[in-house]
């Protein structure tokens, strides 16, 4: 979303079509829009691709006929993806079509645009369709233009709208809440309106999300069935709404969320929504998870298809308990246990007020030299020495009551007019105003002034722990307050884009008190996300598994830490950690001077052999087999390779109870003709499963999968109630 002053691109492109019917089409999928000029834009149809004898019939065999993009005003008990108040104080809009243009290939994709025009005022809405070649991936957006002579008001601007054929119809999306995050609802649709919304104001993804899928025959399968999958690619505040009415049709809205977000469009001036993603699938829930991986590791994950790093972070092995010579013994062990990047998180920092806790100094990012006397210089030499790159800890959007940068700045962070403000994290937090240019070159400078000063600096952590919990920007004036959650979200992509325009190359993850920020309208500036602060690894079986319907495992960061669990306290075995952490990208988190030999040597031996799988896990396609979600108690799902050479196979189990009897799984992906020798990763049983080294079809494992035993077979001291196993598969 951006603010564009100039409207004559509306009018560069020759059209193309004053003909009734626009196909827009991907390799495997199609939308068909009815946009004969002057009248108003129409869906058809959204599906597979068509053939050219069944588009030309389409028509006859029943279409949708729903508007693309309904405007307020002629049909007010129809919900609306645009409401405008002219200048006049009139509050209908009428949009009709008056030209198609469509663009020739750029980069893998071809535009389609329909311009609209009200009947009375010179108000123009552009609906755009962005059609992916080479993966099955559509985008839309509009381009929301005001050339009448005074400014008007948006009290609504969707991104987009599509129908869902009424019937036996699903829900499946994203829910939770700090340390919970990704947890997986699945729903039929019935009557009345479904809302699915945020209102964080900083962050988004932590309580819902902005993806969806539907499934349009019946209950959610995962490897079978039509599947419509819609993700909306924004930043900040967010409503999706499906509306069920009486007709034969869902309609489907996503866009920002309106509320107290009322933008006045000064003429001349064009409002420019974010991006809507669609796909289809009728290989269910998995393929439309397969569908969004692509797409985002080729077009919106920053570096989506480079390996990413083993990693260690010091959050959960130290907390603020930073040193030299403790940061220095960390990057000793994860190097000799095979990792290739330490990560220092919060507590570095602070001269007047030292970042002992978590309630002082955010915005002053000076080395606290008792801490580290030498630098952060010295850390990166150190990390050299080992072998090893290095990261480090950031909260550039906030500040701390209790700082240097709130005594000379006060006037830089949010607030309401004439009130206190209101204090988050250690009672004393507060979030700065990205929508005031000033604060935006100071957030710019924090991470050019760790760079500049420190170029060997590998990896950044970014996280933001506060939500907006005040409505009042000092920098927009008085009759512009309802524009602050907007400008904050474009003055993040401002400070996003400079980052990334002088430093390319840099590693950046997404931490937003941990899984908040889990959106593809953040993650083109990222590299991954912090999936959730919980690590506990069964609760991360659940957030991870739903976490995966829309973002791929290159994404995840999903770490082994210690036990008791620091957020649940459970405990559990350092075996079931390693290998639910395998399934994305693997770190740890966790105090290695803590650990016994035998626990750092398991740690080693899981590192070198996720080494040999990480491409299977983070570029290769996701087929999710038995979800924990279906009361089995286990999970299991699988990477397979592009060319299917290769695969990666996890089991977990999720309880156990006396007389259990678990279903024997069929893996999903692999090639039938080709023979696959099986691997156990991560084995601590005293003998080999039987199967080990053995060769199976195909066919053979899709159709009746491999007997997994309930429990390892280890000496009677060593047993728990925790079982898990991991396979590499390799086509011989």
């Amino acid at each position: 979303m951006k603010k564009i002053i100039s409207i004559a691109f509306l009018f560069l492109a020759a059209a193309v079509a004053s003909a009734a019917q626009i196909r827009i089409t991907t390799p495997g999928t199609e939308l068909v829009l009815s946009g004969e000029q002057g009248k108003e834009l129409k869906v058809l149809y959204f599906g597979s691709r068509l053939s050219d004898a069944d588009f030309t019939n389409l028509t006859a065999a029943g279409a949708a006929w729903y508007d693309a993009y309904p405007a307020y005003g002629f049909n007010c008990a129809s919900e609306a993806a645009l409401a405008v108040t002219h200048a006049d104080g009139n509050m209908s809009t009428v949009l009709k079509v008056e030209s198609v243009t469509r663009s020739e290939l750029i980069d893998n994709a071809i535009y389609t645009k329909v311009v609209m025009k009200d009947e009375v005022y010179p108000f123009y809405v552009t609906v755009c369709y962005k059609a992916y070649q080479d993966v099955d991936m559509i985008e839309t957006w509009t381009e929301i233009a005001n050339l009448e002579k005074k400014p008007v008001v948006l009290t609504r601007f969707d991104s987009g709208s599509i129908p869902v054929r009424f019937g036996n119809v699903w829900i499946s999306h994203l829910h939770g809440t700090w340390a919970n995050e990704g947890r997986l609802s699945q729903e039929p649709l019935d009557r009345g309106m479904l809302t699915i919304k945020n209102k964080d104001g900083a962050r988004n993804s932590h309580t819902d999300h902005a993806e969806v899928m539907f499934s349009l025959d019946g209950k959610p399968q995962e490897n079978a069935g039509r599947v419509i999958g819609a993700a909306l690619c924004y930043s900040g505040n967010y409503e999706l709404r499906i509306d069920t009415r009486d007709t034969d049709y869902h309609q489907f809205f996503a866009g920002i969320n309106p509320d107290n977000s009322a933008y006045v469009l000064e003429p001349k001036e064009v409002f420019v929504t974010p991006e809507l993603a669609l796909t289809y699938s009728d290989e269910g829930l998995s393929g439309a998870s397969r569908n969004f991986h692509r797409w985002g590791r080729n077009y919106k994950l920053a570096h989506g298809n480079e390996l990413r790093k083993i990693l260690l972070n010091s959050w959960e092995g130290v907390y603020f308990n930073i040193n030299e010579p403790g940061m220095d013994k960390m990057m000793e062990d994860i190097a000799y246990m095979g990792g290739e990047l330490f990560v220092m998180d919060d507590g570095w920092f602070g001269e007047k007020y030292p970042r002992l806790t978590d309630n002082c100094a955010l915005g002053d990012w000076k080395v606290d030299r008792n801490k580290l006397p030498h630098g952060i210089g010295w850390l990166v030499e150190q990390a050299d020495k080992h072998g090893i790159s290095f990261g480090i800890w950031i909260e550039p959007e906030m500040t701390n009551s209790v700082s240097e940068l709130y005594e000379e700045h006060p006037e830089w962070i949010i607030k309401s007019p004439g009130r206190e403000p209101v204090l988050g994290r250690g009672g004393t937090q507060l979030v700065l105003d990205l929508g005031n240019p000033e604060v935006q070159d100071f957030v710019f400078k924090i991470v050019d002034d760790l760079m500049t000063e420190n170029p060997r600096i590998d990896y950044i952590k970014w996280d933001a722990n506060m939500p907006i919990s005040n409505h009042g920007s000092q920098y927009l004036p008085k009759d512009r307050q309802s524009h602050m959650y907007i400008e904050y979200h474009r003055g993040f992509a401002k400070v996003c884009d400079r980052i990334r325009a002088k430093y390319p190359d840099l590693t950046i993850q997404a931490c937003a008190s941990g899984g908040g920020r889990a959106n593809w309208g953040v993650l083109p500036w990222f590299d991954e996300f912090w999936v959730s602060d919980n690590t506990d690894a069964l609760q991360r079986v659940y957030m991870q598994w739903g976490t995966s319907y829309f973002f791929p495992a290159i994404a995840m960061a999903s770490h082994i830490s210690a036990t008791p669990n620091h957020t649940v306290f459970r405990t559990t075995s350092l075996k079931y950690r390693i290998d639910v952490a395998m399934s994305g990208r693997l770190g740890m988190e966790i105090q290695p001077r803590n650990m016994t030999q035998e626990e750092r040597d398991l740690c080693r031996k899981a590192i070198a052999e996720y080494k040999e799988i990480r491409p299977v896990v983070q570029l290769g396609d996701i087929y999710r087999l038995v979800s924990p979600y279906d009361g089995h108690n286990m999970a299991s799902m699988m990477y397979v390779a592009e060319d299917k050479s290769q695969a990666v196979f996890y089991w977990w189990k999720t309880e156990t109870f006396y007389d259990d009897h678990l279903p024997r799984v069929k893996m999903a992906g692999l090639d039938p003709e080709k023979r696959y020798k099986i691997r156990e990763l991560n084995r601590i049983d005293n003998r080999p499963l039987p199967y080990e080294g053995l060769s199976f079809s195909g066919k053979f494992l899709m159709e009746n999968g491999l007997e997994i035993p309930l429990k390892h077979i280890v000496d009677y001291h060593k047993q728990d109630d925790w079982s898990s196993r991991v396979f590499h598969l390799v086509a011989e």
